[in-house]
């Protein structure tokens, strides 16, 4: 508490000039000898505040305090006020109220230069509010239920214990400890279907859940991938492929060589594409799609 006291004194004093130690103590709603204990711990860490007496005199906070005393260097402002603006999208804390705290803090006078949205385009206000209730279940220490969507197509009803959200590879995943399975599993939230919070609460430290990686597939199931993609689709390369993996040809069409997976991500991605795609390589993918397009 006084940690967060200390800080609202100097952001008080730097907006306000100056005030006396019983406006602050009527503001923090402590004594006075409270608020004068706390100018000494802040003058004893280096804080240039000082006090005046007589008429007119208070507690006032030196102006070259933002100049010459700062410890935080000008990219460790950036990647906070960073953090926080991302952060907002959460609505997982009051971030307006720190940021203006913070602006005034690093003397900054425009931290509205990013804006996060976790919805896709034309989903309105659905994944907001998938976000929301997940964000809460997670802080809440809350069970939650929802159908989910394998990447067979399969849909199953789930419970489970949400611990953390996680941003990976342009998707939005959810960690949890699943009731049923009794193990620890990883969420695509795209496929997370009527999501609802229950009763049930549980204990966060009874769970260490191992570190987020990406699956991947072994050596030998991996095949290597060329296609030609003409320019209505050019978008969907960069989309899906680095940009190592593309080379732009003389006639607008894109080439894009790339080892990964033979699995039902790829086929699919492949039967979208429809006229606008050419599989040069493998053979018998390019047989198999054929095929299907055939039938």
């Amino acid at each position: 508490m006084q940690t967060g006291r200390l800080f609202e004194i100097i952001y008080l004093l730097i907006n306000k000039k100056k005030m006396s130690a019983q406006e602050l103590a009527e503001h923090f709603e402590v004594s006075k000898r409270t608020i004068l204990r706390d100018i000494d711990v802040l003058t004893a860490a280096g804080i240039p505040v000082y006090t005046t007496q007589g008429k007119g005199g208070g507690i006032s906070i030196m102006d070259s305090f933002l100049l010459n005393k700062a410890v935080l260097s000008e990219d460790d402002k950036n990647q906070i006020l960073f953090a926080l603006q991302g952060l907002s999208a959460t609505n997982t804390v009051d971030t307006k109220r720190v940021l203006n705290k913070l602006q005034n803090f690093f003397g900054r006078t425009n931290t509205n230069w990013i804006e996060v949205d976790f919805s896709r385009w034309g989903s309105g206000d659905s994944d907001k509010r998938k976000f929301e209730i997940l964000k809460n279940a997670i802080m809440g220490k809350r069970a939650i239920s929802f159908r989910y969507v394998s990447s067979y197509g399969e849909e199953g009803e789930r419970k489970v214990h949400p611990l953390k959200l996680i941003f990976k590879s342009k998707a939005w995943y959810l960690q949890a400890f699943c009731t049923v399975r009794q193990d620890y599993r990883i969420f695509k939230i795209n496929r997370i279907l009527d999501v609802s919070m229950t009763n049930e609460s549980f204990d966060e430290s009874s769970y260490s859940p191992p570190p987020i990686e990406t699956p991947q597939a072994e050596s030998d199931s991996l095949i290597t991938l060329t296609i030609a993609l003409s320019p209505k689709v050019a978008y969907r390369a960069y989309d899906e492929f680095d940009e190592g993996c593309i080379e732009k040809c003389d006639n607008g069409w894109l080439r894009v060589t790339a080892r990964l997976p033979e699995d039902n991500w790829l086929y699919g991605f492949l039967r979208s594409l429809g006229k606008d795609a050419c599989i040069i390589s493998p053979e018998h993918l390019k047989e198999k799609i054929l095929q299907e397009n055939i039938t």
